[in-house]
């Protein structure tokens, strides 16, 4: 049979066999009007006031958005945010928007365009996080876990703050959005490097859909409130980048209804584990790098068998990507068991370990390989991985190999499967 897998910017459609398992989320269709959608979730907020009531002429507002790793549909959610704040009587010259880039790549001009869209660009004051801008990050103490905290001044110096993303599941911190918008979005890269560390990540509650004991989402929960946001507005998405959902209001309140209506659709039971799983990144944006093309690994790793195989289909058009240090630590290391050695070891601090960290756990779980377009079989290789030339023919391969039951997650990360006896 023919599944379209999520894939770079056009998707991939491959042939499987008639046996394999096709797993995907609950499909919701997009909400028929989403600007109404949108402004009766800024006028009837979860918990808190209306937007409109919490600011007046003169308050300064800074609003943060996502970078373009992220699926969050900027263009056409922050439109409708800043007609309400200027209706509102806000002044245009006191919006700031602020793109929360935690440790990633600042974005280039065209594509701050790509992201916002043009008239946004060229009609609001635009400013990208610096993690490591110290004389742009203020110090608000320690978390509850003790981990110095650093967060971006422009933010905390606004009058009004108001935080912005997408809600989808999330390797190790349960869900994304919410508090994701303050650590690690604007965060000192100390303050990310304490909070992805090595015993955070490798906590059992540090995973997929999992928000209340997780130390990873309750630090970020905690550093977020420390920063008292005045108003948060995420969205949930289908297949079809459309929205289905708008969450408005108080931080808290507004992401657990979000991550609460998620949940009954990400979330999807397998009766048995696999020989083989085929998973995806969810597509463009978010396979633009193998970086990132981890989480799809990650879920695929939670249904197949000890010893089985995976195998990722991710465009990486932004390579591994170029900057930070994943690719640098995992040719540093060398194997998977030595990755986590050299993490674990006292004293040690990287950019970009967590995600290496987990490669190694999935690693030593099952097999990985990894068809990608945008890398070469050397740049695969050297992140520890198996190159794929063909997505079929790597497919009948393994089957052969490892046996001949067969999972597919054609939209990877957006799926949280699991095992129905766990």
């Amino acid at each position: 049979m023919e599944v379209k897998l999520a894939y770079g910017r056009n998707g991939l459609a491959v042939n499987v066999p008639d046996r394999a398992e096709v797993i995907q989320p609950l499909f919701v269709p997009g909400l028929p009007d989403e600007k109404g959608a949108l402004r009766g979730a800024l006028r009837n907020p979860i918990g808190t006031r209306p937007l409109g009531e919490l600011v007046r002429r003169g308050d300064t507002v800074v609003l943060v958005h996502t970078d373009i790793t992220r699926a969050t549909p900027n263009a056409r959610v922050l439109p409708v945010i800043l007609e309400e704040l200027q209706q509102a009587g806000v002044r245009q010259s006191d919006i700031t928007l602020l793109n929360g880039l935690g440790t990633h790549r600042p974005q280039s001009q065209a594509e701050l365009r790509q992201l916002l869209g043009e008239s946004i660009v060229d009609g609001y004051r635009c400013v990208q996080h610096d993690r490591n801008d110290d004389a742009n990050l203020v110090l608000l103490g320690q978390t509850r876990a003790g981990h110095r905290l650093r967060v971006n001044r422009t933010y905390m110096e606004a009058k009004v703050k108001i935080l912005t993303g997408f809600i989808e599941p999330h390797f190790f911190a349960g869900f994304s959005g919410g508090p994701k918008a303050i650590l690690p979005s604007l965060a000192g890269a100390e303050s990310v490097f304490t909070n992805h560390g090595f015993d955070m990540i490798a906590h059992p509650r540090a995973t997929w859909g999992v928000t209340d004991g997780n130390p990873i989402w309750e630090e970020m929960r905690d550093a977020a409130l420390q920063t008292h946001p005045d108003f948060l507005v995420n969205v949930t998405l289908n297949a079809r980048q459309e929205l289905t959902g708008v969450f408005a209001g108080d931080l808290l309140a507004a992401h657990r209804a979000g991550c609460e209506f998620l949940r009954g659709t990400a979330m999807v039971p397998v009766s048995r584990a696999f020989d083989v799983v085929l998973t995806t990144n969810g597509g463009y944006p978010l396979d633009q790098n193998l970086y990132q093309s981890v989480k799809g690994m990650s879920a695929a790793a939670r249904i197949v068998r000890k010893g089985g195989a995976i195998l990722m289909a991710a465009a990486c058009e932004d390579g591994l990507p170029s900057f930070g240090l994943y690719g640098e630590l995992l040719d540093r290391a060398g194997s998977p068991e030595q990755a986590l050695a050299m993490i674990a070891a006292p004293g040690f601090q990287a950019q970009d370990q967590w995600q290496v960290q987990i490669q190694a756990q999935i690693q030593l779980h099952a097999d990985v390989h990894v068809f990608a377009e945008g890398l070469s079989d050397l740049q695969i290789r050297r992140a520890l991985f198996s190159p794929s030339a063909d997505v079929e023919q790597t497919i009948g391969s393994l089957l052969a190999e490892k046996g001949m039951r067969l999972g597919v997650l054609p939209e990877g990360p957006q799926t949280i499967p699991y095992l129905a006896s766990e």
